[in-house]
């Protein structure tokens, strides 16, 4: 009895693997499984090739494997394209008649598009290999039938019962005349568990930190947390606007949050390029702001569907000027969550912008994790009372004392008129040129707002680096594969991963890792941008560095072997 399986399903775009891959989740989940799933996807509507792959475990998850046991091949050239991943005992399922195919043996020959046709229309064929999969995996037929009709529920009758008889006849298929049931695994009894992705835990945080206008232009991977906020704008009061480019969605967001609504964007590196003017614009008139940037590969369009993480160095320097921000990266879909709720606090407290930076591949990778702890980040706003503020008289928006942070007023609240404008100022909000207070300014929004930040800082996450012979440093969605590696072989390896990057978490920092021989960096960039950070903020140099910079996310066995090498 397997303890693990990996499942893709290849084809073209259009095709519906991602109907077939969420369902197949959906059914896994419902088994007792623990799972880990990634859509790889092309920027096209149809054609080329795309896949849906699935990991399901007794265990936790948090990242792919290099080689699938099961491999359904809706197209013809998936058959050559993935034909190298099949693991060794593994099967791949392919349609020989519609793809004349004569000679090759070594395949499970599934007439999935006849029986398609029999149910109806060939568009059921990713149906009839959801079926097929279940079979192989010993699934009981009632599970298959019964998450077919939660997926489909949105659906017509007819749909939906259209469904469930193409899934049942890929099932009965595999049952009656293959009989291949090799890759039966024993799962637990299911437990509570919710499945969801990176963009969505981001989502749905912002919701519960309060958030009351998001605005962003679609852009990939960015715009399902725009999605998501939609679908729940009118049960939360948010006002969701589709800007028509990031330079008018940042200013949105600023104009919103100066008026009192907690505010979030959302953008990838290219458009981000276009929210810097208003970065900084966020900081001169101290407006609360949350930014996501969901990284993908630059630079300009570069991969629009792939991941990257390219974007941390530009990040925190992001902003003409000099002022304090705060920067978080994620590593996991529960950090996404409550780091989110953080952010949105600590925006507000300190009147600054707070990015999290986030990739294509935590923000549409599928887990199933305990139901995130709505209360486990206290929501806190830092703003003058409706009451109080109908007290204030000689109301001084940038008053100067020791925090640096100044009693926030919202305009319509108080008698007083408000001032506020992108050039320098006095505390009453009035432009100026004054030297002196040019540089009371200056300390104010950075040296006094980010002595702050220190005091509130992250620390990194560490695990058995007192063991290891090597310890692995990364940030954001490296987490997972990390994590993987270091528990697979905790005689060799631990992990460092950073959630907070910026204020950079120094002295935590060289408490970890001063001594420590052998350091490698894990990074989705060319330049080894988290190494650069680390030796800057702290002396340390990293050993060496794993650089995966192909559009790619890491997976267990492309780091295992790149480690190998190094040793």
């Amino acid at each position: 009895m397997r303890k693990e399986l990996t499942i893709k399903i290849a084809g073209e775009a259009g095709q519906g693997m991602q109907t077939v891959g969420f369902t197949l989740c959906r059914l896994f989940k419902k088994c007792g499984f623990y799972i880990f799933a990634n859509q790889d996807y092309m920027s096209r509507v149809r054609g080329g090739n795309n896949f849906f792959q699935l990991r399901i475990s007794e265990n936790s998850v948090y990242t792919l494997r290099k080689h699938s046991d099961i491999i359904v091949a809706l197209d013809k050239a998936s058959i050559s394209t993935h034909r190298e991943t099949l693991s060794a005992e593994g099967q791949m399922l392919i349609d020989k008649k519609k793809f004349n195919i004569i000679e090759e043996n070594s395949f499970l020959d599934v007439p999935m598009h006849d029986i398609a046709k029999k149910i109806g229309n060939e568009l059921f064929v990713n149906s009839v290999a959801y079926g097929a999969i279940a079979a192989m995996a010993g699934i009981e037929m009632n599970m298959v039938i019964e998450t077919v009709k939660e997926v489909f529920s949105g659906k017509s009758e007819d749909i939906i019962e259209s469904n469930g008889a193409a899934a049942k006849a890929g099932y009965e298929f595999i049952k009656k005349e293959i009989n291949k049931e090799n890759f039966n695994i024993h799962a637990k009894k299911e437990k509570e568990t919710m499945l969801t992705n990176g963009n969505q835990a981001i989502a749905l945080a912002a919701v519960r930190a309060g958030c009351k206008f998001y605005s962003a232009y679609p852009m990939t991977p960015s715009t399902s947390i725009m999605d998501e906020i939609s679908s729940c704008s009118k049960q939360f009061n948010i006002t969701v606007e589709q800007a028509e480019d990031e330079i008018a969605a940042i200013n949105m967001a600023i104009g919103a949050s100066f008026a009192g609504s907690r505010s979030m964007v959302a953008t990838s590196g290219g458009g981000f390029c276009l929210m810097v003017e208003g970065v900084s614009l966020s900081a001169m008139t101290e407006t609360p702001l949350v930014i996501v940037d969901a990284q993908r590969p630059g630079p300009a369009t570069g991969f629009p569907t792939r991941t990257e993480q390219a974007d941390l160095l530009f990040l925190l320097h992001a902003g003409h000027g000099e002022f304090a921000k705060a920067c978080f990266s994620p590593g996991t879909i529960e950090e996404a969550f409550y780091l989110t709720i953080h952010a949105f606090n600590l925006a507000e407290k300190y009147q600054i912008p707070v990015f999290i930076m986030t990739d294509q591949h935590l923000a549409d990778s599928y887990r199933n994790v305990d139901i995130l702890n709505q209360d486990a980040v206290k929501v806190e706003r830092f703003i003058i009372s409706k009451e109080l503020s109908k007290e204030i008289n000689g109301y001084k928006r940038y008053e100067l004392n020791d925090s640096g942070i100044s009693a926030r007023a919202l305009p319509s609240w108080i008698n007083d008129v408000m001032y506020a404008d992108s050039d320098e100022h006095s505390e009453e909000g009035h432009i100026t040129e004054d030297a002196l207070v040019r540089t009371q300014m200056v300390e104010k929004r950075l040296h006094k707002k980010m002595a702050g930040l220190l005091r509130e800082i992250i620390k990194p996450n560490a695990f058995n680096i007192e063991k290891a012979g090597v310890v692995l440093v990364g940030f954001g969605s490296t987490y997972g594969v990390m994590r993987e590696i270091c528990e697979a072989y905790p005689d060799k390896f631990g992990f460092v991963h950073f959630p907070q990057v910026w204020p950079f978490p120094s002295e935590s920092t060289v408490k970890l890792l001063e001594g420590k021989n052998k350091i490698v960096a894990v990074e989705n960039n060319s330049t080894a941008q988290l190494a650069k950070l680390i030796r800057l903020q702290t002396g340390i140099n990293i050993s060496s560095s794993i650089l995966k910079f192909d559009g790619r996310p890491f997976d267990f066995d492309y780091l295992f072997e790149a480690l190998n090498k190094l040793a």
